[in-house]
């Protein structure tokens, strides 16, 4: 059934070892709600395996048809909620996936572009969550790995999907129960996260145009 004011979010099981995967707790802790006026979510946990994954995602969309779209991954090591600028057409696998795959120097789509912008407002979503004192930074590079791989597919199969009108991807830290296994990593309590993610879409959804700020780095 078609709902077009649908939000969708995903997040991703838990890989490489690990108990849990945050982005998956984050995103079905927002099941149901309703985010902004007329703006309910739907949360949904993709397989962290190349190819599988995306499959899963297209069959959302096209049951969902939402018109925004926020996809969520963990990225340990870092300490911000980090909204990703770019999207590249590439699968470059360090480890393999859930299913032993583990693609190098692959595209993701033979015939598409060699990257893809996102289309949410990532510098006002940051901004706004800085504003509420949260941790937020916009990321130019989201890997290789299967959230690349999702990033990548999400902005290619929105060209051919009108009525998604934003989509991207998050990335976020580990969460403090992690940290016995990587002592040295900065986390974030979910609680935090819950209320970047609402508060980011709320923004993208009231944002038509995004800042002219610089959120650039130099290196």
């Amino acid at each position: 059934m078609s709902t077009p004011d649908c939000i969708l979010i995903t997040g991703f099981e838990p890989f490489d070892g690990e108990a849990v995967n945050p982005s998956a707790q984050l995103v079905l802790q927002l099941q149901g709600e309703v985010v902004a006026p007329g703006a309910r979510v739907e949360a949904v946990v993709l397989p962290c395996v190349f190819d599988e994954a995306l499959r899963a995602l297209e069959g959302h969309l096209d049951r969902l048809r939402p018109r925004l779209v926020l996809c969520c991954g963990q990225a340990g090591g870092r300490s911000a909620l980090s909204f990703e600028r770019v999207a590249i057409n590439l699968d470059d696998a360090r480890i393999p996936d859930n299913a032993g795959a583990q693609p190098i120097d692959r595209p993701v789509f033979a015939t598409g572009p060699a990257a893809y912008f996102t289309s949410l407002p990532v510098k006002a979503m940051t901004q706004a969550l800085r504003s509420a004192g949260l941790p937020a930074e916009v990321s130019y590079t989201a890997g290789t790995f299967v959230c690349n791989h999702v990033f990548y597919g999400l902005m290619h199969l929105a060209q051919r999907r009108p009525w998604l009108r934003q989509a991207g991807f998050m990335h976020v830290p580990y969460l403090p129960e992690q940290g016995a296994h990587h002592p040295h990593a900065p986390s974030m309590a979910l609680d935090t996260m819950s209320a970047g993610l609402r508060l980011a879409l709320r923004t993208a959804l009231q944002t038509a145009e995004d800042l002219h700020v610089s959120e650039g780095t130099i290196c």
